[in-house]
């Protein structure tokens, strides 16, 4: 099947280069676009000098910074409109390892989408600070029963999509664009009855470049899934009138300060069977 990897950057110069590499070490026949946010660091330049050793690799530079959400969204039109058959969203920062991406794409196979998640067996997540990931199973449980959905792990950002059901969704009408994206997206495919598959990756927290994960950016999340909850009982008349109250509240959190989460040398425990033991900077073999 002809399959696109969609990655969106911002100031990943440092971990770019590597991504690339791996993915296509791993199958020369996949293709990858980058969407890069106009990133002042240099990150398109090495994508464009990559270009001649890789045929299948694809550069859209985009003319500003303007959130995860909008730049898959752009992905994804770009993809359906050359018929790639299968979609998959991966995150740049190495988080993601690229060796996961195969068998995910077979499981569409019966599936309509594929969550690479971190919560369907426990805890599979490693170099996160103790805070970052109560935030983060907290989100998925608050999401899970605010909006129904039946999912572990539904702000992870590791995905392989059918065209059949990305068609299906009115991308237009996607409104978030930072991480909360993730819930919508899955929300709209679960909502037209797809067929959603988890699917146990071990994720691995950047060790190189700085988290992208802001107050704003939470705060968009917590008025998403109140939007999706509204929408599954009231229908679409919810979303806009949500919406309003949202981008006041958005707007009010940009307000104050933002630090990045701080990335910590502590990691949080794997379970023995997953065998991982030492830090996962043993991607770089």
């Amino acid at each position: 099947m002809k399959t696109l990897i969609i990655s969106p950057t911002y100031n990943e110069h440092k971990n770019i280069a590597m991504l690339i590499e791996k993915i296509f070490k791993i199958d020369s026949n996949y293709h990858l676009l980058i969407v890069d946010d106009n990133s002042p660091d240099g990150t398109a330049k090495i994508v464009q000098d990559l270009q001649l050793t890789y045929p299948n690799l694809h550069l859209e530079i985009r003319n500003k910074k303007d959130g995860l959400g909008k730049a898959y969204i752009f992905g994804f039109k770009w993809a359906l409109s050359r018929n790639y058959e299968v979609i998959a969203q991966m995150d740049a920062d190495m988080s993601h390892h690229p060796k996961e991406i195969a068998k995910m794409i077979k499981l569409l196979d019966n599936h309509d989408v594929v969550i690479g998640s971190r919560y369907i067996n426990g805890v599979s997540v490693v170099n996160w600070p103790i805070r970052r990931l109560v935030i983060s199973y907290g989100a998925n449980l608050y999401s899970r029963i605010a909006t129904g959905m039946p999912l572990k792990d539904a702000t992870g950002g590791y995905k392989v999509w059918s065209k059949k059901v990305l068609e299906s969704i009115e991308l237009d009408k996607v409104r978030s664009s930072g991480y909360s994206f993730q819930i919508e997206m899955n929300f709209r495919a679960w909502r037209l009855g797809a067929t959603i598959k988890e699917e146990s990756i071990i994720f691995i927290d950047r060790t190189i470049g700085e988290s992208k994960m802001s107050s704003a950016i939470m705060y968009e999340a917590i008025w998403m899934v109140w939007r999706l909850r509204l929408w599954k009982i009231f229908g679409r008349v919810s979303l806009r009138v949500l919406g309003l109250a949202r981008t006041s509240c958005v707007a009010h959190a940009k307000t104050w300060s933002s630090p990045t989460f701080p990335v910590s040398a502590r990691t949080v425990p794997m379970p023995s069977a997953r065998g991982l033991t030492r830090s996962p900077r043993a991607w770089a073999g």
